[in-house]
């Protein structure tokens, strides 16, 4: 959850490990229940992620890149794509006709996303942004992963202010139901 180093560093080791837990979904049997744990530690780390780059990464990206009002705006377009997916899996069992198509799906749209992110926006982040603003918003990323929710909430706000004020409580009423549930345990 937390990895330490910039921003660039930080969502770049998200990304392999979100990479890792589909990698693992492949690897299990249709149906299991095996296969929907990881599909509620995808969906966990997915919107902790989500909701760090929401809170953080796109207004500097609005801040300091030219065109980063689109850029932002682009990616919450995808953002919201990928909290609609979650919400859809997190109704489903694994034995249900369409919950491995919905982590196609997903798997498909976070895929693009990353590559997107990691071939473009990362590399203007980091030739365009002082290191010092970029290790900055690595320290607040990570903080703000601490309080995320854990579960979609595709009606929530996803630009500040709004998003920074309720993230944390919306976290906090999803770790209590996990808590209760066992989700993510």
């Amino acid at each position: 959850m937390g990895h330490g180093g910039d921003v660039i560093a930080e969502l770049t080791t998200d990304h392999r490990e979100i990479k890792d837990l589909f990698k693992q979904f492949s690897n299990i049997l249709p149906g299991s229940e095996d296969r929907k744990r990881l599909a509620n530690a995808l969906t966990i780390e997915l919107v902790r992620h989500s909701v760090a780059e929401e809170e953080y990464l796109y207004p500097a990206v609005r801040k300091h890149l030219q065109d980063g009002d689109a850029l932002a705006d682009k990616e919450l377009a995808e953002h919201a794509r990928v909290e609609r997916l979650l919400a859809a899996l997190q109704q489903r069992e694994p034995a249900d006709l369409d919950f491995d198509r919905l982590v196609v799906k997903l798997y498909t749209e976070v895929t693009a996303h990353v590559y997107d992110e990691e071939s473009h926006l990362f590399p203007r982040l980091r030739n365009g942004v002082h290191s010092y603003v970029l290790e900055e918003l690595g320290n607040k990323v990570r903080r703000a992963k601490k309080s995320a929710p854990t579960r979609p909430h595709p009606g929530a706000p996803s630009t500040p202010p709004a998003n920074k004020l309720l993230a944390p409580g919306l976290g906090m009423v999803d770790r209590v139901r996990d808590y209760l549930s066992g989700r993510g345990q």
